[in-house]
Parts: structure tokens; C-alpha cells; sequence
């Protein structure tokens, strides 16, 4: 389907040539002087250079000056039907390559100065009724303007007043594909950035939910190496929790594969899968406790979760862990406690990599919250807030 443009330049050819012909059938005068053909020539010239500036604006330009050259050389008379040349330098401007732009604003300037100095030198003639040169020359010095300079002034205006408007289409589109351009990239790198995000979450996500199950898990296996030899069924019972942990590692990962990554498990239930799980856990709460919106609820439970998997990774073994949640007016703070290595106090370092905490600091950071850590005497203590709202 042709554009706009192309549409635009078609009407406009048709107009001309159908204007072309009835003003040379108007002038006997251009008949009788023996210059008809020619004066066909020029109407043609222009129709075609009016259809062609769209799909090839140098074949355009050219035929312009052609035209203008020809009707130098034979002395033919301009025709009205030329101001169509306005519809070619406005084409030019709006469609042209940079090479063809610059061409036409060269023309734009040089014509004028060219055809004055030609209709001065009576190489070239305005034939009546249009305007005689010496009535145009009249008027033109009553503005206290010569002949040439008069008729230069007019012939650029009538020229670069449409060139100037195709330039500001041109610049205008050029502005438009230039915000297109950066919107698209926008949205790509904006696309880029949740699924690294996304990509981040369930890195995270599966890090949390594996790494609390395992250190469950080998926490178990390991006080399976101090059970009597004689008591098998209290290594059947260290086995029955080391495939219970295992089998809900494998749902929670399933869950954080399937769904959005952000579990909604009651800290409740984590609390008593661990206490199944052979340890102890010492809970408290402080003030009233309320509904946490999604993405606060999703964070305390994968904090808790990373807290409790840390403890046991570096607690005591068969120590008892402790879960204090305090719910206060405008925010939930969980604290988990657990016995270390006796050690130097005071120490403001958490044991391990700082992998986990790291995790925590920037799971509690979606959610406005904060984290603190650090080992004072023999108990490691974390405390996440988790803001309500």
C-alpha cells in the first residue's frame, strides 16, 4: 500500500499537468510564437518532477533544473503552472537523502539569484497576462527595491517557505523515531532487569530452601554417629526426619519452581518442622499479632527461614535455639538467638561467609526493612524488622 507521501505526489502531478494544460490552451500568444512544444515541455517536466520527489527526490531536482535550464536556453516563458516547483523544494526537504538535502538548499539559493539575472538580461520573458516585467519592475520599485533584487526576493520566499516546512516535518519524524528508538530500548533493558531480577529471587528463593533442609538434614545424619549401637529405633527415627526434611525441601523447591517464588508458609509451621526435626526451639511473642500484607509475609518467612539455617549451621550442636517476634505498633521484629564456640566477646561479626546475611539484608530491603547481626559473648543474635505496611 503506498504512503502518504506517495499518494500526496501523485494528486499533486495530476493536478498539474491537468493546470498546465489549460493554461497553455488559455495562451494563443505562446502558441503563435512558436514555443507550444516547448512550453508542453516545461509542464511536463514539472508534473513529473512533482511525482518522482517522493520515491526519488534526485531524479526531481534534476529535472527541475532541466526544465530551468531548457527554458534559459529557448527563451520560454515561466508559466504559472510552475509554482508547483514549490510542492518539489518542500519534497526535497521532507523526503530527500543529506546529500539531496543539501542540494535543494543550494538551489533554493542560487535559484533565484540565477533567474534574475536571466529574466534581466531578457534571456528569459514573462509573457502577459500575468504580470509584464515592467509593470512587476514598477511595483517592485515604489518598495524602493531594484528589478533584480525584488524579483530574487520573491522567487526565494515562494521556494523556501515550503522547503523550510519539509525540513520541520523531517527534523519533527526524525525526533519521533529518535523517542521510539529510546522508549524501545527502555522497555528492553527494563525487561532485562526483571529477569535478572527474577533470576536473582529464585537463586535466592531455592539458596534459602535448600540450605535450611540440608543443614536440617546434616544435622541429623551427624547425631546419628553418637546413637547406641543397640537402639535401632532411635536411628529409624533420625532417618524417618532426615526423608521428612527431604521430602519437604523437595516440595518447597517445587513450589519456588511452579509459583511466584515467594512461599506463603506460616512461621508457625516452619517453627514445628524444625522441632520435628529433632531440634530444640524456645519461642516467645510480644504484643499482638496481625495479618502481614504478601510480600512482607513472603520476607519474614524466608528471613526466619535463613536465620534458623544459619543457627543450626553454627550453633552449638543440640543447643536450644531461641524465636522471639515482637509485634509492635508499626513493625514486626523477629530475633533468633543461638549458643556459639566459646570465643573473644563482643564480637560485632557474624559466623560463617555473611553469604546468608547478605541474602536477608537484601530480601528485608524490598520490604523497607533492616537486619542486624552479630555475636556477643557465646550467642549469635539476628533481629530483621519487617515494617507493617
Amino acid at each position: 500500500m503506498k504512503d502518504r507521501g506517495t499518494l500526496f505526489c501523485t494528486a499533486a502531478a495530476l493536478g498539474v499537468l491537468l493546470s498546465g494544460g489549460i493554461e497553455l490552451a488559455m495562451q494563443d500568444e505562446i502558441r503563435e510564437s512558436g514555443r507550444g512544444l516547448l512550453a508542453a515541455l516545461v509542464v511536463l517536466g514539472t508534473t513529473v518532477a512533482v511525482g518522482l520527489v517522493r520515491q526519488i527526490p534526485p531524479a526531481s531536482l534534476g529535472l527541475v533544473w532541466l526544465t530551468a535550464i531548457g527554458q534559459a536556453a529557448t527563451a520560454t516563458p515561466f508559466l504559472l503552472t510552475q509554482a508547483a516547483w514549490a510542492v518539489v523544494a518542500f519534497g526535497l526537504a521532507r523526503w530527500g537523502g543529506r546529500a539531496v538535502l543539501w542540494a535543494s538548499a543550494f538551489s533554493i539559493a542560487a535559484g533565484p539569484v540565477v533567474a534574475v539575472v536571466l529574466i534581466g538580461n531578457d534571456l528569459v520573458w514573462i509573457h502577459p497576462p500575468y504580470a509584464s516585467r515592467d509593470l512587476f519592475a514598477a511595483t517592485v520599485d515604489r518598495l524602493g527595491l531594484g528589478w533584480r533584487i525584488g524579483a530574487g526576493l520573491v522567487f526565494g520566499a515562494l521556494l523556501a517557505m515550503p522547503w523550510l516546512g519539509g525540513l520541520a516535518l523531517r527534523i519533527s519524524r526524525r525526533a519521533r523515531i529518535d523517542l521510539d528508538r529510546a522508549a524501545r530500548e527502555r522497555a528492553r533493558a527494563e525487561e532485562i532487569a526483571r529477569m535478572r531480577e527474577a533470576q536473582t529471587r529464585l537463586a535466592r528463593d531455592v539458596h534459602d530452601v535448600v540450605g535450611h533442609s540440608l543443614a536440617v538434614i546434616l544435622a541429623q545424619a551427624e547425631s546419628g554417629r553418637y546413637l547406641p549401637d543397640d537402639d535401632p529405633t532411635a536411628l529409624k527415627t533420625a532417618l524417618a526426619t532426615i526423608a521428612t526434611s527431604a521430602r519437604a525441601s523437595l516440595r518447597d523447591v517445587r513450589e519456588v519452581l511452579t509459583a511466584t517464588g515467594d512461599t506463603t508458609d506460616d512461621l508457625d509451621n516452619l517453627i514445628d518442622n524444625l522441632r520435628a526435626g529433632g531440634h530444640e526451639v524456645v519461642t516467645g511473642h510480644d504484643g499482638t499479632p496481625r495479618a502481614l500484607p504478601e510480600p512482607q509475609r513472603a520476607a519474614a518467612y524466608r528471613v526466619l527461614q535463613e536465620m534458623l539455617t544459619n543457627a543450626i549451621r553454627h550453633g552449638l550442636r543440640g543447643g536450644a535455639l531461641t524465636v522471639r517476634r515482637t509485634w509492635s505498633s508499626d513493625a514486626l521484629h523477629i530475633e533468633v538467638r543461638n549458643g556459639i564456640e566459646p570465643g573473644p566477646g563482643d564480637r560485632l561479626s557474624s559466623p560463617g561467609s555473611g553469604s546468608g546475611l547478605d541474602g536477608m539484608r537484601e530480601r528485608l530491603a524490598k520490604v523497607d526493612g533492616t537486619l542486624s547481626a552479630g555475636v556477643r559473648g557465646e550467642v549469635f543474635v539476628a533481629t530483621a524488622r519487617i515494617p507493617l505496611s
